[in-house]
């Protein structure tokens, strides 16, 4: 697979007139093309940082960042930024909600319009195109919200817990269809999330951060001997707990 990201030696601290206050020290990683990686780490270690930095909205301190081989600031690949709420305006319908992107990008077009409508179609949200979002659920305005990412053809995808505002029956088939979904469209992914079983139902690797300033305190690739991988169903797997119990570990472990 190709190296679609490559981070090297970040760091990060936040300036303030008190003083400085480090962030990110000395991060390291890559992900592939297709691969899906959860980030893990204590409130405030840094996390969502990290997810600003990818996505250009910060600039390291010192290290690199590059994405499909080219350093960010060169980079002309698209990024795809999933937030904590679905961020959908109730003066426009669930459509114009998914058409926001490519209106702000310039890429509003007879092809994209169209993608739009499949996209919709295809993740069961068809019958609601014309619906304001106060009509739909939780689950399906995150997973509109999703399709306003994806119709934008992003090569990455930063996910910065897209689940927390949900209640839990719904994240949990939310989490389910979306992984499912990006698996299927094979985008390369990255997940920050405080649910660990969140991160190890979706994942293929988990990076666990330590307390602030934060840095790299293991990298556990997941392996599941399942016949249909998908989220929901690494949950009742045996291999399940064993890794939920070695990631809790690592996590309540002083060095």
């Amino acid at each position: 697979m190709d190296q679609v990201l490559e981070l090297k030696n970040i760091h990060y601290a936040y300036h303030t007139l008190e003083g400085e206050t480090s962030a990110l020290t000395d991060i390291s990683f890559s992900l592939k093309e297709g691969e899906f990686i959860s980030i893990v780490g204590p409130s405030g270690c840094g996390k969502s940082t990290l997810l600003s930095l990818i996505s250009g909205l910060l600039e390291p301190e010192k290290g690199l960042i590059k994405i499909n081989g080219k350093y960010l600031r060169e980079s002309t690949t698209n990024v795809g930024y999933m937030l904590q709420h679905d961020e959908l305006f109730e003066w426009r319908t669930i459509y114009n909600n998914v058409l926001l992107g490519l209106e702000i990008q310039h890429m509003l077009t007879a092809r994209t319009k169209e993608k739009a409508h499949e996209l919709l179609d295809t993740y069961g949200l068809k019958k609601f195109e014309n619906s304001r979002p106060s009509e739909l659920s939780g689950g399906m305005r995150q997973r509109a919200a999703l399709v306003r990412t994806l119709v934008l053809e992003p090569d990455l995808l930063l996910l910065d817990e897209p689940f927390s505002a949900l209640d839990y029956q719904t994240r949990l088939n939310v989490g389910d269809d979306i992984g499912q979904i990006l698996r299927r469209e094979k985008k390369s992914a990255i997940l920050v999330t405080h649910d660990l079983s969140e991160a190890i139902s979706l994942a293929d690797r988990v990076i666990i951060l330590t307390k602030r300033p934060a840095t790299i305190k293991q990298t556990i690739p997941l392996i599941f001997d399942l016949e249909e991988d998908t989220p929901l169903n690494r949950r009742n797997a045996p291999e399940f707990k064993t890794y939920f119990n070695l990631i809790w570990k690592e996590l309540n472990t002083d060095e």
